[in-house]
């Protein structure tokens, strides 16, 4: 996404707690250091941290209230949150934490867009290989996703960004509706022709949403790249 904005005649920052990389500045949720600097004159702001492995609630909300409190308000024109589709109707912490997030921005009374997105072909790929178990491939029964290609998804967040903000939600996925079934069988085809994948019922609230479509878009724009296209490439 940062490639694609350089590309153009924008300048961009990009900001981290190491402040490496192009254009690279120093600013950090967690603690709201260097967040003022960082964020001094920008007029578009795409915010993508998160921290699902570690301290979410102090990233993922606490961050992103000390970001709406940093921001240049006399200069921002545009706040773009990146978040997930079904943070609303699934329980699961980590969700959670992005629907609170999300919230926050709400109130904030800046220009926002919440822009949620559904699970990345790379991120199927890893919790496959994750989940196999010898020549056996486990996937949930019933649940269905709509994956979509990496790319694809930065660069309609580039598009949404240098849009007009929404004030509310809109959502991105891939082209296609499948069940985890249907996406461990293309991966074993294509990743691990000796592996057997096995569906099976996974009882809570959470495995019933998914299954519930709760995982899925309820409209938006979808990509265009498969997952069976992301395999062979």
């Amino acid at each position: 996404m940062v490639e694609l904005l350089q590309g153009g005649e924008h300048r961009v920052r990009q900001m981290s707690r190491r402040g490496t990389g192009p254009g690279g500045v120093r600013g950090d949720l967690a603690t709201g250091r260097d967040l003022a600097p960082a964020l001094r004159d920008a007029e578009v702001v795409v915010h993508a941290a998160s921290d699902p492995r570690g301290d979410t609630w102090q990233v993922d909300v606490a961050g992103t209230r000390r970001l709406v409190q940093a921001v240049d308000r006399d200069r921002v024109r545009h706040l773009v949150y990146v978040s997930i589709v079904g943070v609303d109707r699934i329980p699961y912490s980590y969700y959670r934490a992005k629907f609170a997030a999300e919230q926050v921005l709400l109130a904030s009374g800046l220009p926002v867009t919440l822009l949620r997105i559904t699970q990345f072909h790379d991120f199927v790929d890893e919790l496959l290989a994750t989940a196999r178990r010898g020549p056996i491939l486990p996937v949930p029964m019933g649940w269905r996703i709509r994956p979509v290609d990496v790319g694809e998804a930065a660069a309609h967040t580039v598009q949404v960004a240098l849009g007009s903000p929404s004030g509310d939600v809109v959502e991105y996925s891939g082209p296609e509706e499948l069940t985890a079934a249907d996406v461990a069988r293309e991966w074993a085809a294509a990743r691990e022709p000796g592996a057997r994948v096995v569906s099976a019922p996974v009882p809570g609230r959470l495995s019933a949403a998914v299954r519930d479509g709760g995982a899925l878009p309820s409209g938006g724009t979808h990509g265009r790249r498969t997952y069976a296209e992301h395999l062979r490439g």
